[in-house]
């Protein structure tokens, strides 16, 4: 018997209160491969009619005259929407025929994503002013601009950054159900069962088949009422 390690007490085999981390996982890559189809199919109908898909800001929005969708934008764009849709496919291959290895490049690919927005919410901690200059820079169509600009600097700035903690906590916990779909393949093939005992914060480990096998049978005890 030994203590249970940080990871093997976050450990489960269910997700989102129902669901199994392989079902999980398979259901995240198959909706991030949806998503990125859908980005796929716009950019390649902007590169089909560029004209119209085209968005242009005047020198009196930026100060400059910028044309922010350019054929080499939209190529880039393009080329990381087809790996995204690659990395989620091996996600879910990986997850269905459960070969762990093809779990690890989404998995990276989450770390990257969760590490952005934490940098993004800790440049809104230290630079507050970035959150009113993104609203200046957004259209003046957009939706409630004036209220949003005409509101208290600090609930506008305590309210994005509960906004990034909501979406931080959730990624986070999606990490987790890929963590636990890879660790639940990894150790799909091997003969270890783990018991794990609450009671005492303990766990125990059976041993392999192959030894219980191995090991000799004892002698029956005598039958009753033999001399």
């Amino acid at each position: 018997m030994r203590m249970i390690s940080p990871w093997d007490r976050w450990y489960s085999t269910s997700c989102c209160l129902c669901c199994h981390v392989r079902t999980g996982t398979i259901i995240l890559g198959i909706w991030y491969m949806l998503i990125n189809a859908v980005v796929l199919l716009i950019l390649l109908s902007a590169l089909n009619d560029p004209v119209q898909y085209r968005y242009h800001l005047t020198s009196s929005e930026l100060g400059t005259d910028i044309d922010v969708m350019d054929d080499a934008n939209i190529c880039i764009a393009t080329a990381i929407s087809l790996l995204m849709i690659l990395i989620c496919g091996m996600a879910t291959y990986g997850a269905y025929k459960q070969h762990g290895a093809w779990i690890i490049p989404f998995f990276c690919y989450q770390i990257f994503d969760f590490a952005l927005n934490t940098l993004v919410a800790i440049s809104v901690v230290v630079y507050p002013n970035t959150v009113q200059d993104y609203l200046q820079q957004l259209p003046e169509t957009f939706p409630y601009k004036e209220d949003m600009m005409s509101a208290n600097h600090m609930c506008l700035v305590f309210a994005v950054l509960l906004f990034i903690g909501g979406i931080l906590s959730f990624k986070a916990y999606l990490i987790g159900c890929v963590w636990n779909c890879y660790r639940y393949v990894s150790g799909a093939g091997t003969t270890e069962v783990l018991v794990y005992v609450t009671a005492n914060d303990t766990m125990v480990l059976l041993p392999p088949y192959e030894e219980v096998v191995a090991i000799p049978a004892k002698e029956p005890p005598p039958q009753y009422g033999e001399p």
